[in-house]
Formats: structure tokens, C-alpha cells, sequence
């Protein structure tokens, strides 16, 4: 009887460890992996007589997933990244499985450069400059209507003046 009140701390050690093993797969399957987030807030951003039903990708957590797992994407959405102080940003395409284009652009909406992404690489694509916004769309989309750098977006997000957040 001795040993269930006082158990030696090799026992202790033990039981410890059992519940330890025992409890990791519990965690680790509570948060799920390798699933697009399809819920965020969205935003409409205009390009010329275009419209973009963008996802907005604001907290560093939804920044870092961004569109991976995604396997499809219609055509007119689209996903724009908010920072919080223009810097210059780079991005690539770890788990994502779409071609992308990333459109970096400034607090006015203005498209400073494209990048075409490659699926499931991790090439580095930047701003040529510091800017606070990029969004990403399927590959192909702007330049099927023209559009590059200089083209000016409209929507909620570059009416705000500089340094306030959408």
C-alpha cells in the first residue's frame, strides 16, 4: 500500500511520460493542417472596370498561410495582403499549390510591380520598393486585361490615408 501514497520517483517519471505521450496526438490533431483558410474578411478592390473579391490576409498568422492548400480559385477573387507600415515585401509559394501573380502596391493603389509565382517553390518575390499592400490573383489575370505597373486600384482599402489601418 505504501508505494500507491508514496510512489518512487522512477514510477513518477513514468507516468509522466505516458501522459505525455499519450496527450501529444490529441493536440497536434486539434489544430488542423494543411487547410485552406476560406473564411476571412473580404474587401472589394477595383481595377479600372474590373471588380476583385479579394480575401483579406491582415494578421501575421493569416499573412504567413496566405492561399496555400488552395486548389482552386475563381477567377474575379483574389487575396490582398494588409502590413502595417510600408517595407519592402517578398513572398513565395511554399504549399501552394495555384499559379499566382502578386501585384505589390502602394498606400494609393498604385501597382508599383507584378511577379508571376511558381507552385510549391521558394523563389523570392519582392517589391521594388517598400509598399504596404500586395495582392495576389490567379496567374494571367492581370495581364489578360492589360494591366501592369502604374495602374492605379480603387477600393476601401487605398481610400484610407497613409499610416491608418483599413
Amino acid at each position: 500500500m505504501s508505494h500507491l501514497l508514496f510512489p518512487s520517483p522512477l514510477r513518477a517519471l513514468q507516468r509522466l511520460m505516458l501522459a505525455a505521450l499519450v496527450s501529444v496526438p490529441l493536440v497536434s490533431a486539434a489544430q488542423p493542417q494543411g487547410q485552406p483558410q476560406m473564411d476571412l474578411r473580404r474587401v472589394e478592390i477595383t481595377a479600372g472596370f474590373h471588380r476583385i473579391d479579394a480575401q483579406v490576409a491582415q494578421s501575421p498568422r493569416e499573412r504567413e498561410i496566405g492561399l496555400m492548400f488552395r486548389k482552386e480559385m475563381p477567377q474575379q477573387e483574389g487575396m490582398v495582403f494588409v502590413f502595417e507600415a510600408p517595407a519592402v515585401q517578398c513572398f513565395w509559394m511554399r504549399n501552394t499549390l495555384l499559379p499566382l501573380t502578386a501585384a505589390f502596391v502602394d498606400d494609393d493603389g498604385t501597382i508599383v510591380n507584378l511577379a508571376d509565382m511558381k507552385p510549391m517553390t521558394e523563389d523570392s518575390h519582392c517589391s521594388r520598393k517598400p509598399v504596404r499592400y500586395v495582392l495576389e490573383m490567379n496567374q494571367g489575370w492581370f495581364a489578360k486585361r492589360g494591366l501592369q505597373a502604374g495602374v492605379k486600384l480603387g477600393g476601401p482599402l487605398f481610400a484610407t490615408r497613409p499610416g491608418a489601418k483599413p
